[in-house]
């Protein structure tokens, strides 16, 4: 049978009292501040040791059904223990428990095993490739010719590095990540893995002969500027000429696919399984939904959110938000949608009329 209290969502040896929590996070303490926190969790799952977060009136009602031995709560969130009763564990207010949850995550953070610093036996490295310092090498790792790995870079083990990439410092790429010739990498980047960097776009073109097909070389490359980081799974396809470029601080989610000569700005979230055809340019601070498709040639300005399994079609303005299959202005969509489930009924009462 399964268990009946699921494993909690961050498990640790760290230790902070709740007033030691209240400092660091610059909130105010009710209650108790000598508390012991050993981890946190969520509303429901969390344990008599652990910390919860409270960020709307929905959650304050659940506090007391809770098990969890503190909380931290918006200021701004209506909160008296519940439903008026005070509770006696103690409570810290902040600002926005959400941000402050960030912190707290980090606080009780478990740091992940790293290679070794230096360069594993097993990794193989072209003489020509320069290591940088205090950089992690770990097994069989492989770096080919005019490579270079920036200092405090960790690789983890089965990372393929093609000729003449170079990694930027304190950079960290996880197992089976690959990056092709010619692909630079910016400082600060994390990528996740089985990620594919570089690899050819999708073109092809009738064989005149009509033999078949006629493969289109992709003799560009794929830049990744400082900050980045890539999901799972990812591919990120070279120009056909010219660079595809992923902008500085951009976060790309699991199963994403760039394609030949994108364009993707700063600071843009890219959530799971995103299609992106080639030669999209995406300005600086775009949200795009999970699954979302756009097609080829378009722009998408600076500031749109796309909706989830939204296909693009066309161009999208600066700051609009789009949904729908094909993707149209969000308030338009709604109506659409409310207009169609209103339409059975509308059909009954004319069917009843004729």
């Amino acid at each position: 049978m399964p268990a009946s209290n699921p494993s909690p969502l961050i498990q640790d040896k760290l230790r902070f009292t709740v007033s030691e929590l209240a400092q660091r996070l610059n909130g105010r303490l009710q209650g108790r501040g000598d508390t012991i926190i050993t981890g946190v969790n969520s509303l429901a799952d969390a344990s008599d040791s652990q910390i919860t977060f409270i960020s709307t009136p929905a959650y304050a009602r659940q506090w007391l059904e809770s098990k969890a031995a503190a909380a931290l709560v918006t200021e701004s969130v209506p909160f008296d223990g519940a439903e008026g009763q005070r509770d006696p564990r103690p409570i810290i207010f902040v600002k926005d428990s959400e941000m402050a949850m960030i912190r707290l995550l980090q606080l009780f953070d478990r740091a992940e095993s790293l290679p070794d610093v230096g360069v594993h036996p097993s990794a193989v490295v072209h003489p020509s490739a320069k290591i940088g310092r205090q950089a992690r090498i770990g097994p069989h790792v492989s770096i080919d010719q005019g490579s270079s790995i920036g200092d405090e870079a960790v690789l983890y083990a089965g990372v393929r590095i093609y000729a003449n990439v170079s990694i930027g410092h304190k950079s960290v790429l996880h197992s089976n990540v690959v990056i092709r010739d010619r692909c630079p990498i910016g400082r600060d980047v994390i990528i996740h893995q089985n990620v594919s960097i570089g690899a050819d776009g999708f073109g092809y073109r009738p064989d005149p002969s009509g033999s078949g097909l006629l493969k289109i070389p992709h003799i560009g490359n794929v830049v990744i500027e400082d900050a980045v980081e890539i999901g799972a799974n990812t591919c990120v396809d070279r120009g056909k000429f010219g660079s595809t470029i992923i902008g500085a601080g951009t976060k790309i989610d699991n199963q994403c696919q760039i394609a030949h000569n994108c364009r993707i700005g700063r600071c843009c979230v890219i959530a799971g399984c995103a299609g992106i055809a080639g030669s999209v340019i995406i300005e600086d601070g775009v949200q795009v939904g999970a699954a979302a498709g756009i097609l080829e040639h378009l722009t998408i300005g600076a500031g749109a959110r796309l909706g989830a399994m939204c296909l693009v079609t066309r161009d999208v303005p600066p700051g609009h938000t789009v949904l729908g299959h094909p993707a149209g202005e969000s308030q338009s969509v709604l109506r659409q949608w409310a207009s169609v489930r209103k339409l059975p009924d509308f059909l009954r009462r004319l069917s009843r009329h004729s």
